[in-house]
């Protein structure tokens, strides 16, 4: 335990300080993770799930989104058809990992499969199906989760034309199993992902700086192939593309269809021009998601204009209405709706688009509003909210400025954790504009 933490400190240090890990050094985090997750983690999920035996197949290439998170480091795909099993034996609080595949995968799921004595996979399967004799077999399923629904047509029809006609009607959907393995954060998760989102600040913050902006010379595209790039050279990814747009005075402010899209172009960024962006980055396996604004000076001016810094407070200000709903148990649509009126009451012209963060970055879990869906949305919006869980608190509301006599958004976007405690943000939030020097 005391090696383990030690690791973690190790973790935050490095990663504050711009410099990531090796391969090898990552590998050992993830499969850390990865076994913390299966001991700790999923025996409480299947209990929630009511599932005693969780089957996930895939085949290499064509992977189910959850099944990917559970490879160890050095799995880059599926084998062949790698087949996972999960039997959770409540009454003796035991969960047997189990993979009808030709070896183990990795060091907590070992292969249960002799081909040798049984050629056929899916008898094996079953045979293992028969000796535990579970009550509830979820499968990945599901009508409102995309990344819960990895289960192919294939894979199902074998297995089920395999399967002994007295389990069939024990199959059930596994989509909240699933939804629960993806959104649910463990500590060291955490700790791991406040470093990730320190660095997801550090690099906007240098984006948005004269060290790469020169006004009246660089374009919104040279900004976003820059951190491209700057990402590229510290050997990790974005899990987007990210993009950079402006809000400017004699400029009307483009509809959200348009703001949504990349229809917008690029320009060239000159002084007085207030920038946005939208940036995110994918690292031992957790991904941030981050939109942040700055001003470009103009030539005399040492602070953004004072109406400029009001109107970003109104972003924080529903930052804050939003996360204030936030309470265990509320499906999305409920938070969304309660925080939308508080917003109206408050003098507010709010949009809000929530959604989980984690293992992917549009992960599963609650949905808290679309841009386009402000009524709720059906499916994902009626998923409650629990415990242990990450959002990308992302919204935006409109100003209306005098001074330009126009409207502006204030869009922002930061990493927000759900736990015991309540809300917190996983590491800070931009509370003032960003000043980029315009000489």
């Amino acid at each position: 335990m005391k090696k383990l933490f030690l690791l973690s400190v190790l973790l935050i240090t490095t990663i504050a300080q711009s410099q990531i890990l090796a391969e090898r050094e990552r590998s050992k985090v993830i499969d850390q993770i990865l076994d913390e997750r299966f001991n700790e983690v999923l025996p409480g999920l299947m209990d929630r799930a009511g599932i005693d035996m969780w089957i996930l197949i895939s085949r290499e290439y064509n992977e189910d989104p959850v099944l990917r998170t559970m490879l160890p480091a050095i799995w880059l795909n599926a084998r062949r058809r790698t087949i996972l099993v999960f039997n959770r034996e409540k009454s003796e609080d035991t969960i047997e990992k189990l993979a009808i595949a030709r070896y183990n995968i990795g060091d907590n799921i070992e292969s249960a499969w002799d081909k040798e004595k049984q050629p056929d996979q899916w008898k094996a399967l079953v045979d293992i199906i028969k000796d535990r004799d579970p009550d509830k077999i979820g499968l990945n399923s599901s009508k409102n989760f995309g990344i819960a629904d990895g289960l192919v047509k294939t894979d199902f029809d074998e297995f089920t034309a395999a399967l002994p006609d007295e389990y069939e009607d024990r199959i059930i959907s596994a989509e909240d199993l699933a939804v629960g393995w993806i959104e649910t954060r463990t500590l060291r998760e955490m700790v791991i992902y406040s470093s990730l989102v320190e660095l997801t600040h550090e690099i906007i913050e240098e984006a948005f700086s004269s060290e790469v902006i020169q006004p009246g010379v660089t374009t919104t595209d040279d900004v976003v192939w820059w951190m491209r790039q700057k990402l590229t050279n510290m050997g990790i990814e974005t899990w987007f593309h990210p993009t950079v747009d402006i809000q400017r005075s004699e400029e009307k402010l483009v509809d959200h269809v348009t703001a949504f899209s990349d229809e917008k172009g690029s320009s060239v960024i000159l002084p007085g021009d207030l920038l946005h962006c939208d940036f995110g980055i994918t690292y031992l396996r957790l991904n941030t998601d981050c939109q942040q604004m700055a001003y470009m000076l103009k030539k005399g001016e040492t602070e953004a204009p004072e109406f400029l810094q009001e109107a970003f407070d109104k972003g924080n200000e529903l930052q804050d209405i939003l996360t204030s709903n936030f309470k265990t148990g509320l499906s999305g649509n409920e938070i969304l709706s309660n925080s939308l009126k508080e917003a109206k009451e408050k003098g507010l012209k709010a949009a809000i688009y929530t959604h989980p963060l984690g293992l992917y970055g549009h992960s599963a879990g609650p949905t808290i509003g679309m841009w386009d869906q402000q009524s709720g949305v059906a499916g994902t919006g009626d998923y409650p909210l629990y415990e242990n869980t990450v959002y990308a608190i992302e919204l935006n509301t409109e100003v209306q400025i005098p001074e330009w006599n126009k409207s502006i958004r204030i869009m922002l976007e930061e990493a927000g954790f759900w736990g015991e405690d309540g809300f917190r943000y996983v590491n800070k939030r931009q509370r003032n504009l960003m000043l980029i020097p315009g000489e």
